[in-house]
């Protein structure tokens, strides 16, 4: 059932699990939650607002011919920079092959060959062709239209539409609901949602920089409330920038797959010059952060970055790569005549809130899956098309522990919201200056390359923006981007997606992940500065 009105400001059901975010993580714990009752709180539109929906690649999964979870493990390992969790690593691994065939019922449309057997591709970092796609680019996509129809027709989940989350409940050690906000109109209300259990299914932080593929909602909220109420938060400096978004002007900007480079494109400058043999010897087959730092440095240099697909993939680029060719239509571009001009974007969270296996997290009550979680899988630089692949993995975890410690409850209990006045918040328009200058902070001091002069002086910055915030979602905005500068500032070496032109080698002493809470953080960055 989706409910996209707001009849009225209340809540009195608690029977009920609440998943916070409407994207591939949280609507596979829903449905994998039945019988028992769910409700979903999307921020924006049923099958809008994701970043689920927007991946071109697909999902990894060691299931073809002559490969194996082990290789899988391996290559998470190494694109991972020394500090994936290697038992969480094997555990994802080994359990994609069942979550693919649950797609499957799903109806997502996998690629197949001629003889309908399941077709895989390669991508960077990848030593085995194990990407499961749909028409080339559309994964992401075909996968939440196949779940949207699901969770449509499933009787025990409850989706509230334009629900914004900002405060989490607290009773004591546990959690037991949480506040939104409703939009209507004008009018700003807040809500409280009593909660059974809450799973944090929100996204990344992909918003707090000017350049990001993420959508706008994407702006590191679900971090900040689970700060907020004491949750340990892992690897929050580690921020993976893709490579190859079409450098247009776009706000976000539309992706190039790097499928498109496991395909054969080619980077280039505006001369024509192939450059990635420079920096790496996999060349255009390089981890994302090398290949990501490479176009930035050609950028910065005057030299321009294009990706061209005109030899490899040529006329067949629409067919292939459809997603892709729309995109760089809007922009008058023509991929199977034209180089695409690409720079890096803020694509994905490797850090998050700290998670074990089954998503728990650190606070009784509150548990994580998909980009907001930190489980450990992705380490310094997720590999290519784990993504979605850990979403479901861990949503499915999440699910499968919740229905194992919570007494059993009906589908029927459902109250109905009542009509109850709302407490008025102030607008949050009031805050857009605040957060366009959160985002040009975040891009000039914490982005591809960092350092302990640019990371402080923005730490410091946010510190006294925190002052004048007027909502909570702003509030909420500055808390992530202090994670983040806090947890970068601390990490004295380069490793994976985290790289700092004053600490540009990794040491080997420092292969760890890091952990934070946030009263710890202003007392941790003045120590650092004091050193």
């Amino acid at each position: 059932m989706t409910i996209s009105t707001h009849a009225s400001q209340n809540w009195n059901n608690s029977e009920d699990v609440i998943i916070v975010g409407a994207g591939l993580a949280g609507l596979f714990c829903a449905l994998k939650l039945a019988p028992g009752p769910v409700t979903v709180l999307s921020a924006a539109p049923l099958g809008e607002g994701a970043s689920s929906a927007w991946a071109q690649g697909g999902i990894a999964a060691a299931m073809s011919q002559g490969d194996s979870i082990d290789a899988h493990v391996e290559d998470t390992l190494t694109a991972g920079a020394g500090i994936v969790d290697i038992r969480i690593a094997r555990l994802m691994a080994g359990e994609a092959s069942d979550r693919i065939h649950d797609l499957l019922e799903l109806g997502v449309p996998f690629d197949r060959d001629l003889e309908g057997h399941l077709k895989f591709s390669r991508e960077a970092a990848h030593s085995e062709r194990r990407i499961v796609r749909v028409n080339g680019d559309q994964a992401g996509k075909a996968i939440m239209d196949a779940l949207l129809v699901a969770v449509r027709q499933a009787s025990h989940i409850r989706v509230l539409e334009g629900y914004v989350c900002e405060k989490l409940l607290k009773n004591g050690p546990v959690i037991t609901g949480i506040v939104a906000r409703p939009e209507q109109g004008n009018a700003l209300a807040a809500v409280v949602f009593p909660a059974r259990a809450i799973v944090l299914a929100s996204g990344g932080i992909g918003h707090l920089y000017n350049v990001t593929t993420n959508p706008v909602e994407a702006s590191g909220t679900g971090l900040a409330m689970a700060a907020d109420v004491g949750a340990v938060l892992a690897d929050c400096e580690f921020v993976q920038f893709h490579p190859t978004a079409l450098n247009v002007g776009a706000d976000p900007a539309p992706l190039a797959t790097e499928a498109l480079r496991g395909e054969g494109a080619i980077l280039v400058d505006d001369a024509g010059n192939c450059f990635m043999k420079n920096y790496h010897a996999d060349a255009e087959l390089a981890p994302r952060d090398i290949v990501a730092r490479a176009i930035f440095e050609e950028i910065k240099q005057g030299r321009g970055a294009n990706l061209d697909s005109r030899h490899a993939i040529g006329n067949a680029f629409k067919s292939r790569f459809p997603t892709v060719y729309a995109s760089a239509q809007r922009f008058g571009l023509n991929p199977e005549t034209d180089a695409l001009p690409v720079a890096p974007a803020a694509h994905y969270h490797m850090g998050g809130v700290l998670t074990d296996a089954n998503g728990r997290t650190s606070v009784n009550g509150l548990w994580a899956a998909g980009e907001v979680a930190s489980t450990g899988a992705h380490g310094a630089n997720r590999l290519a098309s784990n993504s979605l692949l850990e979403a479901v993995v861990f949503a499915a975890r999440v699910a499968n522990d919740i229905q194992d410690l919570l007494p059993a409850s009906r589908v029927d209990s459902w109250a109905t919201l009542d009509n109850n006045p709302p407490m008025v918040f102030d607008a949050p328009d009031q805050d857009m200056q605040l957060r366009s200058e959160l985002r040009d902070l975040m891009s000039e001091n914490a982005g591809v390359v960092r350092n302990a002069k640019g990371l402080s002086t923005a730490y410091k910055r946010f510190s006294e923006l925190e002052k004048f915030s007027r909502s909570d979602t702003t509030r909420s905005m500055i808390i992530a981007c202090k994670l983040v500068t806090a947890s970068a500032l601390m990490r004295r070496e380069s490793r994976g997606g985290h790289y700092r032109d004053d600490f540009p080698d990794t040491i080997p002493d420092l292969a760890k992940r890091s952990f934070i809470k946030l009263a710890e953080l202003d007392r941790k960055v003045d120590e650092y500065l004091d050193t």
